[in-house]
């Protein structure tokens, strides 16, 4: 009887992989790949990116999967080209073509309609989507040519620009809460124009305060020498760089670790101005080396600090 190869063993990993998402990719694909170059054992994405789509998709390893939610519920920004005149059955490019209409827009038709969809607008999620509905994507009962009924949903559209037009394609740059669709937006303004759309091209660029720079590629990752690619990773506090920094001295850690509420108004504990989300470190002794994170907090009223999400790793001497 031949033997099993022997198990591989996973390494634990804990950092953020800023990936530049390929096409043809689904963010599930992308995930699986990066943690196999990366052989590690825990990892997460931060939201999805359809297929066709590009661009910034943060995937979490390790530690860093406990504020992947923070993500999840931050605002995006996309830059898109939409094909106006042809409708498909997905609003991309992965679709079947459903109607083609002459287009005769200018660009005063294209300002006025832009301008409808700024701010707060309704949206109605897609069939194509990972929605579920009784357990179910909504997908799959739209590959089974079954049409559901969905409620349109608030959606934010804070910035929406005009890069160019060269008939028939528009290109746009979005800035959008989360739960947006671009694929409707798409198919949205093409009706608004009488002519119908699809996404020829989806890029995101930004999520949250993470952008383009600083993205690696799938080919980069693995061209990199296998025991070099875990300096890819940005640290995990790289997801938390908005919220405002608490530091403690290693008495306080130890009690804050152990899920302790701390009263820090008589403790000289610098604080922020205002109270909510702050993340929390380890002051470092010299004030030079490298500072520990120990995870996230809800700052009180009175300088009360109570622990949020904790850094398991995080150990002191």
């Amino acid at each position: 009887m031949a033997s099993r190869p022997p198990k591989r063993i996973r390494v634990p990993l804990n950092g953020v992989l800023l990936l530049d998402k390929p096409v043809g990719f689904s963010s599930n694909d992308a995930l699986i790949k990066a943690k196999g170059l990366l052989n590690a054992q825990k990892a997460g994405h931060t939201g999805t990116l359809d297929p066709f789509a590009t661009g910034v998709l943060p995937l979490c390893f390790g530690e860093a999967t406990k504020f992947a939610q923070d993500l999840l519920d931050a605002d995006k920004t996309y830059e898109t080209l939409i094909h106006l005149g042809v409708s498909t059955t997905t609003g991309d490019t992965e679709g079947e073509i459903l109607e083609r209409k002459d287009v005769n827009v200018s660009r005063e038709q294209i300002d006025a309609v832009l301008a409808q969809f700024r701010g707060p607008i309704k949206q109605v999620p897609p069939m194509y989507s990972a929605l579920k509905r009784d357990g179910k994507p909504l997908y799959e009962y739209a590959r089974a040519g079954i049409t559901l009924e969905r409620e349109a949903r608030d959606v934010s559209i804070h910035t929406l620009e005009f890069l160019a037009y060269e008939a028939p394609f528009l290109r746009l740059r979005v800035a959008c809460s989360k739960g947006t669709y671009i694929r409707v937006l798409g198919e949205d303004i093409g009706n608004a124009l009488g002519c119908g759309a699809h996404l020829q091209e989806l890029r995101r660029v930004q999520v949250g305060h993470l952008t383009l720079d600083g993205c690696v590629t799938l080919e980069q990752l693995t061209a990199t020498e296998p025991g070099q690619r875990s300096a890819l990773l940005a640290p995990v506090d790289s997801l938390l760089l908005t919220f405002p920094e608490v530091l403690l001295s290693e008495t306080l850690a130890k009690r804050f670790l152990q899920g302790q509420r701390l009263t820090l108004m008589k403790e000289g504990v610098a604080l922020p101005a205002q109270a909510g989300r702050v993340r929390v470190y380890l002051q470092p002794v010299d004030n030079v080396s490298a500072r520990q994170l120990l995870g996230t907090a809800q700052l009180h009223d009175y300088g009360v600090l109570a622990p949020e999400r904790l850094i398991a790793t995080a150990a002191l001497v």
